[in-house]
């Protein structure tokens, strides 16, 4: 997991020319832009979506096999939980075809806040709970850019 500054994309250009892509994408993308899915490049996609935060979320921590995440806040923010895969208990199983396995915790994770300009990128090995409010629930739109790994 890394949680950094939009500002300090120039750090993350050597770890991967997708993961660079996106961020780029990130730091030049205008907060009116519609909800939708947006190609990079061929292993590339921005999915811009508008939701309320919640309190809890009820499917709990989530990990991708196929695709790393990088999830940045556009308008409002939201807190995301995070811990280890080997940290959690798997819920429901990896589907293919969502690209997710779901999981519980009984353990303290670790949050940060998306919003202000940070983001957060998610990798194979890192469970996540995104769309959790900070202070009450609020409209969010959110970027998540899906990286093929």
């Amino acid at each position: 997991m890394i949680y950094d500054s939009i500002s300090n994309i120039i750090t993350y250009k050597a770890l991967s020319p997708d993961i660079y892509s996106g961020l780029t994408f990130l730091k030049d993308v205008k907060p009116d832009i519609a909800p939708g899915t947006y190609q990079i490049n061929p292993r590339v996609k921005a999915i811009v979506s508008e939701y309320e935060t919640k309190v809890k979320n009820e499917v709990g921590y989530e990990a991708h096999m196929k695709n790393i995440d990088i999830q940045y806040l556009l308008k409002g923010e939201e807190r995301v939980a995070c811990l280890p895969v080997e940290k959690l208990e798997e819920t429901k199983p990896y589907s293919e075809e969502k690209d997710a396995a779901f999981f519980t915790a009984s353990i303290q994770p670790i949050e940060m806040k998306l919003g202000d300009g940070y983001f957060a990128i998610f990798f194979p090995q890192d469970g996540h709970m995104p769309q959790l409010c900070v202070g009450k629930p609020e409209k969010v739109k959110k970027v998540v850019i899906k990286v093929e790994k």
